[in-house]
């Protein structure tokens, strides 16, 4: 069952934005160079169950990060609290995400991801980075709001997603899949 609610679909207890359906999407890590792991106030958000995975994982990951990376990590902690408000992952000195890597391009991904298509781990990311850029705001009453964070870093990735007709719900599925 779902409703149709000002720019917003009710589907069960999530309200979805209607920017998913209409705005065209696909990354373009040659053009932002992975920049929505480097720029930002904080770092990943965290699901609760994905504390644990992280302490089960973190062995396995830590050879895939940088010094920098493993560093934060051992300051911080494999997550932290951001405004009592929510577990996210730690920083390089206020910038990055401790769990970013560079590939021979230059281009930041993440050492959780590699750690994975490597075969040594069952755990891709954190959803809220395989979901970007929509991000989930929690409601009350457990309303989940999906949302389309717009950012110019991304300004690329709508380009290429006009240029190739790819609703940004088509370039999500898998995540979506995956939260949902």
């Amino acid at each position: 069952m779902y409703a149709y609610l000002c720019g917003m679909i009710a589907i069960g207890e999530t309200l979805v934005s209607e920017d998913l359906i209409e705005k065209k999407f696909v990354c373009d890590l040659h053009a932002c160079k992975g920049g929505c792991c480097v720029k930002g106030d904080y770092g990943a958000p965290l699901e609760d169950e994905e504390i644990g995975v992280l302490d089960e994982i973190y062995d396995k990951v830590k050879p895939y990060l940088t010094e920098k990376g493993r560093k934060a990590i051992e300051k911080q902690g494999r997550y932290i609290r951001y405004e009592k408000t929510e577990w996210v992952t730690p920083l390089i000195a206020g910038r990055e995400c401790a769990y970013t890597i560079r590939d021979e391009h230059g281009i930041v991904k993440c050492g959780i991801e590699k750690a994975y298509y490597e075969g040594k781990i069952g755990f891709k990311k954190p959803v809220s980075c395989h979901l970007y850029p929509v991000r989930i705001n929690k409601m009350k009453n457990s309303v989940e709001a999906v949302n389309y964070d717009r950012w110019s870093i991304c300004k690329p990735a709508c380009k290429l997603g006009e240029s190739l007709k790819v609703p940004l719900y088509k370039f999500l599925k898998e995540s979506l899949i995956r939260k949902f």
